[in-house]
């Protein structure tokens, strides 16, 4: 066990041997961290969480009470491979909320980027690969294989489909059914989700100026009702781009998916 002098750990916590743990780091009554857990400088778990498993945390993030971070995937096909989880710096993992470990099919990583917050009860699955500055609401959950861009909100109560890619800076509305791959900076909204045009706030709160957000209705208007199928639209879209955002939506669409397309209304 590595633990900095600087550290404060409190005498119900249970710290295995084995675990690294960073200069600032605290650990409040009744945590349990497992041997093979590494946690970054200034991490804070708060009572009675778990962090286990092979799991990584980045500098600053925070566990809340009753989180369980880093136990084994909800997969019938796991058999105890070594797998991880790695999360990125400044996270927030609010009470309830677990995320799970990889599995040997799936890659071997869960990987979250930097910057989330995960809100009470939510959940990510083995092998999900999530991005920066992802939220995700009151008991939302993604599935295993999920892939998550930059930005993205999960409303409360949703669920996303395994193996299903939601691109950078869509949005989700509450209690939706996420089962196909969702466009980049679209809205999802609706029990059974709908593409129900582009995430318009979003946009304009990250500062994306006014003439490219116009180039990407026009874009969107162009997938919701151009003439062929939606890959041949978006690589004339593609091969027509004139700006970054409109370019990474065609780029997504003619991408490597699992899942069909969410279609644009």
């Amino acid at each position: 066990m590595a633990v900095h002098p600087s550290a404060r750990i409190h005498p119900s916590a249970i710290v295995e041997d084995g675990a690294e743990i960073a200069e600032g780091c605290e650990i409040g009554p009744f945590v349990v961290i497992g041997p093979h857990v590494s946690l970054g400088a200034g991490c804070i778990v708060k009572s009675h969480a778990v962090v286990t498993g092979r799991t990584r945390l980045g500098p600053g993030c925070t566990v809340f009470s009753f989180a369980c971070v880093g136990e084994v995937p909800q997969d019938l096909k796991y058999r105890g491979e070594d797998t991880a989880l790695i999360v990125g710096a400044r996270c927030r993992i609010r009470e309830g909320a677990t995320l799970n470990i990889g599995t040997e099919g799936g890659g071997g990583l869960t990987r979250v980027g930097d910057d989330c917050l995960f809100m009470t009860g939510a959940h990510v699955g083995h092998d999900a690969q999530v991005g920066d500055r992802v939220i995700l609401a009151n008991q939302a959950a993604l599935a295993g294989h999920c892939v998550i861009g930059d930005d993205v909100i999960v409303g409360g109560l949703s669920g996303v489909h395994q193996f299903v890619r939601v691109g950078k800076g869509a949005i989700i509305g509450a209690v939706t059914m996420v089962t196909h791959d969702v466009i980049p900076h679209a809205l999802v909204q609706g029990p059974r989700g709908e593409v129900d045009g582009l995430n318009l706030v979003g946009l304009k709160r990250r500062g994306v100026p006014r003439e490219e957000i116009a180039a990407l209705r026009a874009a969107y208007q162009d997938l919701a009702s151009g003439d062929g199928a939606l890959l041949e639209r978006a690589a004339r879209i593609l091969t027509a781009a004139s700006t970054p955002h409109v370019r990474e939506m065609a780029e997504f669409i003619l991408g490597q998916s699992d899942r069909s397309f969410l279609r644009p209304k």
